[in-house]
């Protein structure tokens, strides 16, 4: 027997398995349950062969007194673990969860603050907390006697197909994205969609008849205001958009219940942004669209341009989408620094795994293995939690990546042109104007208002506090802060950076 002792998630593909494995349960959870039970009995560890979605799940083995647990391939729902000093494993979705079991001791990991520091998220299977880990995605792990062994069932691979067109790889994305929309909703399901004024949420919003309301986080500045476009777009497809305009009191005021929701510090502005929108979309529905892995999966940052001239060296520095703070600068500001942890160790395993030997796809590879799953998933999953609202993306699937993976480099990034292959399959359910738009990236006016003194005021407070000591050398986080606030405004996201780890500490370690 097989019982499910942890899971969160949303099986897309349960008809199907419903279907294969006699299940006629209604109530989606104790479906999904049974599914993920009756599964295991059928498939062991190769059930994540046929399951699509979203997940992380224990069950316990009865019959082999075992437990095992799995993550989704792209690590889109979280689960950590412990082993305790009497050989007690403790484990669940949530970190929370854990602190409060019995057995667990907690105490600061100090290196992660080092690679927090370069990377502004906590990336591989380490957390703040020492010896509590991440299962990482693609991977599952069995505990029995007393014995834990992790073993990884996905990584992401990149074997380029030359044969098709452009048009044939359009098709067959457009094709695609027709066949997993009506799989990520349920009759009776009410459903709205964030909308940016980019291509991805457009085209998601496009394809997904059954949504009738989209909506938008927008901000006062108009130089960082996007809800026009939104706006634009969603009139074009004759849905109805609502703006919610986040103010800095409205910003500042969120961080705290923020970082206590999302359990482990993460210096990624927009995080902040992305929470008043949960927040104020929950007020109308349950369950909202999000348009995350199409720039990772096709191409859709600045830096893969660059990809062909970086080459070989790829290998040797590009650590995934952030990289904010040199050794050099980090041994500046921190009171203890070891040389040995290095963010480039965090990505080792990942380059030496693909077979492609194409850069782009090494940076590809880095960003789908740590950055989705340390910072953009990371986020929409505890945030998501935090407000009651099940955010689905339905374009984080297998069957996308599957696309992505063939597809040749010269239809994802050239010099010009970004998402190529995307966007021309976009291009059949949007206009070009929305289909080939260049969007901003969901900026944040973050930068002006960290140095308005009356939000600075507290940002000083917590760079000269006793607890600031501990980790820093507040002298040279002073020269920093007082850098950022004399007009260099480049060095913002170092000093926010600082700021979000030094109120977690207070907020979720102290507390």
């Amino acid at each position: 027997m097989a019982e499910i002792v942890k899971y969160r998630g949303y099986l897309r593909n349960h008809r199907e398995l419903c279907e294969e494995l006699g299940i006629a349960e209604t109530d989606r959870d104790a479906r999904e349950r049974r599914i993920l039970a009756e599964g295991y009995k059928k498939w062991k560890e190769k059930i994540s062969d046929h399951l699509e979605g979203s997940y992380a799940f224990a069950l316990w083995d009865e019959d082999a007194q075992e437990l095992f647990a799995m993550r989704d391939p792209f690590g889109t729902r979280s689960f950590y673990y412990y082993v305790t000093g009497d050989d007690r494993l403790l484990y669940g979705t949530s970190i929370r969860e854990i602190l409060d079991m019995e057995g667990f001791e907690k105490e600061l990991n100090t290196s992660m603050l080092q690679l927090y520091l370069s990377l502004t998220y906590v990336a591989g299977e380490e957390t703040f907390y020492k010896g509590l880990k991440k299962l990482m995605p693609g991977h599952y792990l069995t505990w029995k006697d007393g014995a834990l062994t992790i073993n990884k069932y996905w990584s992401p691979q990149f074997e380029p197909d030359e044969g098709p067109s452009l048009e044939d790889w359009a098709e067959e994305l457009h094709h695609t994205v027709q066949t997993i929309i009506p799989e990520t909703y349920e009759e009776g399901e009410y459903v709205e969609s964030f909308l940016s004024g980019g291509v991805d949420s457009s085209y998601m919003a496009a394809m997904s008849d059954h949504v009738k309301v989209t909506n938008s986080a927008s901000f006062e500045d108009k130089q960082f205001d996007e809800s026009g476009l939104s706006g634009e777009t969603a009139r074009i497809l004759g849905k109805e958009n609502r703006r919610c305009v986040i103010s800095p009191e409205q910003y500042f005021e969120a961080v705290p219940w923020v970082i206590r929701s999302l359990e482990q510090p993460l210096g990624d502005a927009s995080t902040v942004a992305l929470a008043v929108s949960c927040r104020e979309v929950a007020k109308h529905t349950s369950i909202c669209y999000s348009g995350e892995g199409v720039d990772e999966f096709f191409g859709g940052y600045r830096a893969y341009k660059n990809a062909e001239k970086y080459g070989e060296t790829v290998r040797t520095h590009y650590v995934g989408n952030t990289n904010i703070m040199k050794e050099d600068e980090k041994k500046r500001l921190l009171k203890v620094y070891d040389e040995s942890v290095l963010p480039i160790n965090l990505v080792d395993d990942v380059y030496k795994d693909l077979k492609s030997q194409d850069p782009l796809s090494w940076m590809m590879a880095v960003d789908i293995a740590i950055w989705l799953e340390g910072d953009i998933y990371f986020a929409i999953d505890k945030l998501g939690l935090a407000t009651g609202l099940d955010v689905r993306m339905p374009f984080t699937d297998r069957r996308m990546f599957d696309i992505a993976s063939r597809l040749p480099s010269r239809y994802k990034v050239t010099q010009d042109a970004d998402k190529i292959a995307f966007r021309k399959a976009a291009a059949k359910a949007l206009p070009d104007s929305v289909a080939y738009r260049v969007k901003m990236g969901f900026p944040v006016p973050i930068r002006k208002w960290l140095a308005e003194e009356r939000f600075a005021a507290d940002i000083r407070r917590r760079f000269e506090s006793e607890h600031a000591g501990l980790f820093f050398n507040k002298e040279e986080t002073g020269k920093l802060l007082d850098a950022f606030l004399g007009g260099e405004d480049t060095l913002w996201r170092k000093v926010w950076t600082i700021y979000v780890f030094l109120i977690w500490y207070d907020e979720c370690f102290c507390a």
